[in-house]
Parts: structure tokens; sequence; C-alpha cells
């Protein structure tokens, strides 16, 4: 089981999280609370429609993939 310890590895997984949040939404689940929409547009500064804020969010993780990983 992996633990996320690390500031870089927490905002990594809440990053994760939040793009999972997305997909659901844009197929038209909700759940309670805060929608993940609005707080990708508030946290990330993300302007658009769901599915251009979550093409935008998966964006991001695949640049972070490609470099900036660190363990």
């Amino acid at each position: 089981m992996t633990v996320a310890d690390k500031p870089h590895k927490i905002e990594w997984t809440r990053l994760l999280y939040l793009r999972y949040g997305l997909r659901m939404e844009v197929v038209g689940l909700k759940g309670r609370g805060r929608s993940a929409y609005s707080r990708a547009k508030e946290e990330l500064g993300i302007k658009g429609n769901k599915q251009k804020v979550l093409d935008q969010v998966h964006e991001m993780i695949q640049s972070i993939k490609k470099g900036e990983i660190n363990e």
C-alpha cells in the first residue's frame, strides 16, 4: 500500500481524485457538497465547461508524469 506522506504526494493524489470527480460529473453523476468542477475552477484557475476543465486537468497530470514526480 502506498502512503501519501509528503506534500507533493498529497497534492498529486488530490489532483488524481479531482480528475476522477470531473469524469463522473461529465457523464452526469452528482455527489454531495461542492462539485469537482467548481473546486477545479477555483483552486487551479481553469475556465471552461466541464469537459474542457477535465481536459485541462488531464493535461496537467500528463505533464507532471513526464517530468516532475519525485519519490
